[in-house]
């Protein structure tokens, strides 16, 4: 029997040497994580016979478990990296189509524009509003960047869809209380050249479209004339009247106050539609400090290509395009198991579902239990090697001791051939 129990222990601790080499070899690999072998006592027992000796006869391996504890999280700048702090596992659909886990968040882009692993297997995610960024559905799918394609150009124009009404474009000024009264409309008067913004709006096909408001004192107190002039058209000669109270704001009371229609050119370049859309003035004031344009924005935007996507601490990407705007282009989805021991291991450190470890549950980083992401960094491995080279050193001596154990039961096996 001593020969059997020193075979098992000669077994077990290769078997244990082995796991230890995995865990020294994969130090350096992304998202994986450290393995252990757990041994289990061999008794034999009288068959029929409750109790009975049960005396030892060597060990075997009886699980050899993964240890699911956070990695150090490694900063990369790359901006489709990510790591996972906390619970989950990044969602992929393998090559074969199968359903994989993995915890290695260096992602690339392949060349029909979809984010992949190394191995290829495709990430998911949620599909989400380009403008809001909010989910679409609850299915995960692959993701896929518009790598080959551009974003349309967009016209500026209000959106009545939403409460309250979008307005093509806002403005925020300060017009000067102590302002002259000025009479003269031409484009050479110069109190109304120096009350004055110009900003871009963009046509149908994208062209930009110069649009200049201008601001003309009245002779009535706390009123201003508003004037304005569209691509090649001429100014404005009826105006837009601003009234504003005695302690300088707008007066919301009189009715469609701070609303300018803009509509022109006339006739617009490349057979595009004209701008027609509202610039809302509400939060300009009228103090007596000097004229200043606060804000101005709007809404459209030329045709663009992308130039660069990032991911936010939700999962969210972001897609940076070369008009200067910026899109939601889908949200990662994380899965978490009530037993990840129960996982299956697979070539390139992704794991499989088994029956051990449950069905997955769904959700996006942040939420639930699931942990935050951290953009432009990876998950190193959480490999201890100082404690793996004294598992080595501890597993090398166990071995000799069992070397030795059939060494000595050879010896007795020896002595008693060769009695006489």
């Amino acid at each position: 029997m001593g020969f059997q129990a020193g075979l098992s222990g000669l077994n077990a601790s290769s078997k244990g040497l082995d796991v230890i080499g995995n865990n020294i070899a994969n130090a350096n690999t992304y998202g994986m994580k450290a393995s252990r072998a757990e041994f289990s006592e061999l008794v034999s027992s009288a068959i029929g016979v409750a109790g009975g000796d049960n005396s030892g006869i060597g060990v075997t391996v009886g699980a050899v478990s993964q240890q699911f504890s956070q990695g150090t999280l490694n900063i990369t700048g790359n901006n489709l990296d990510a790591a996972i702090n906390g619970n989950g596992f990044f969602q992929l659909q393998e090559a074969d189509g199968s359903a994989g886990y993995t915890r290695a968040g260096n992602f690339k882009l392949d060349k029909n524009g979809y984010i992949v692993t190394n191995n290829g297997a495709k990430v998911l995610g949620y599909q989400t509003n380009p403008t809001t960024g909010k989910p679409l559905s609850t299915n995960p799918t692959p993701l896929t960047l518009p790598t080959s394609g551009s974003i349309a150009a967009k016209a500026t124009s209000d959106d009545t869809s939403t409460s309250p009404t979008t307005y093509g474009a806002t403005a925020q000024f300060n017009l000067p209380a102590n302002a002259t009264v000025d009479t003269t409309l031409t484009s050479a008067d110069p109190l109304l050249a120096q009350y004055s913004t110009t900003f871009n709006a963009y046509d149908s096909l994208g062209n930009a479209v110069p649009v200049t408001a201008y601001f003309q004192k009245t002779a009535t107190a706390n009123q201003w004339n508003v004037y304005t002039k569209t691509g090649t058209d001429p100014i404005t000669t009826t105006p837009s009247t601003l009234t504003f109270t005695a302690s300088g704001a707008l007066d919301t009371t009189v009715s469609g106050n701070g609303k300018i229609s803009i509509s022109g050119p006339a006739t617009p370049a490349d057979g595009a539609n004209q701008v027609q859309f509202t610039l809302d003035l509400a939060g300009t004031t009228q103090f007596a400090s000097a004229f200043a344009t606060n804000n101005v924005a709007q809404t459209g935007y030329a045709d663009g290509k992308l130039t660069g996507v990032k991911i936010g601490a939700d999962g969210t990407l972001t897609a940076s395009y070369s008009n200067g705007t910026t899109q939601s282009a889908g949200q990662l989805a994380l899965a978490s198991f009530r037993n990840n021991q129960g996982l299956m291991q697979i070539n390139g450190g992704d794991w499989k579902e088994t029956f051990a470890s449950g069905p997955p549950t769904q959700g996006t980083p942040g939420s639930g239990n699931f942990g935050a992401l951290q953009a432009g960094a990876l998950e190193e491995s959480n490999v201890d090697l100082t404690q793996e080279l004294v598992n080595m050193m501890t597993a090398q001596r166990s071995y000799q001791a069992n070397a030795q154990t059939i060494k000595t039961e050879d010896q007795i096996m020896n002595t008693l051939v060769n009695l006489r």
